[in-house]
């Protein structure tokens, strides 16, 4: 079910107009789309607030009301100061509810994975992909299930649930999810090759040393008097 927003048509543009309408509660925003000619426009701060905390994403199909005349759409490129917490600008995309859409969608981490309990830790390598589907049909988000990964086990797009109606375009081999060794244990591990341990100079054995020559002085090897020839 759509959402209706009501917007407003902007008569003018430039910095010093959006640094007024955001001033009064209101932010900025434009409709394109379908071969229309894009329309400035812009909407309630507190009203795009609600419509986000609403739903989980920011793909939330809205009926846009602009002068009493409703679009289809679907936001986009939505630009938010985060230090104070308000949105800045909004593009809306206008849409039919019988064209498919290409979207990008969050990928959300659920579950426990078994290789976290074993040491291991999650590294995300993907956290968004691109779907095509109806504009009825976009996913608030994708559900990433970590809960059968051991020690070393990736999930790839493939392994991800679509729902109906919704085709992947990101590549299937992409990974997405994977439960590494910490990087200190790695490094660790590394510094010793597999069966091997470093040898304390104290462990080596004194029959190991080299014999002294014939003659030399007690304590002094062959190789230190070629050392002192000269």
């Amino acid at each position: 079910m759509e959402t209706i927003l009501q917007a407003e048509r902007r008569g003018d543009a430039g910095k010093g107009v959006a640094r007024k309408l955001r001033a009064a509660g209101r932010v900025p925003g434009v409709l394109y789309g379908h071969g229309m000619e894009p329309i400035a426009l812009h909407v309630s701060s507190q009203d795009l607030l609600h419509l986000f905390h609403s739903a989980t994403g920011t793909n939330v199909l809205v009926d846009l009301e602009i002068d009493g005349s409703k679009h289809l759409a679907l936001p986009r490129e939505v630009q938010r100061d985060h230090i104070h917490s308000r949105y800045l600008h909004i593009d809306f995309l206008a849409v039919r509810s019988d064209e498919m859409v290409k979207v990008t969608v969050e990928v959300h981490e659920v579950g426990d994975a078994p290789g976290v309990k074993l040491g291991g830790v999650v590294e995300h390598h993907l956290r968004e992909v691109e779907l095509e589907c109806l504009p009825g049909n976009v996913p608030d988000s994708l559900e990433a299930d970590i809960s059968n990964l051991e020690l070393g086990d990736m999930l790839k797009v493939a392994d991800i649930t679509m729902p109906e109606g919704v085709t992947i375009l990101t590549d299937l081999d992409s990974a997405v999810i994977s439960i590494i060794t910490p990087a200190a244990l790695r490094t660790e591990a590394d510094l010793t090759l597999p069966g091997e341990e470093a040898v304390a100079p104290e462990a080596v054995p004194e029959a190991e040393a080299a014999p002294a020559e014939p003659g030399a002085p007690e304590g002094a090897s062959a190789e230190g008097t070629e050392g002192g020839e000269g």
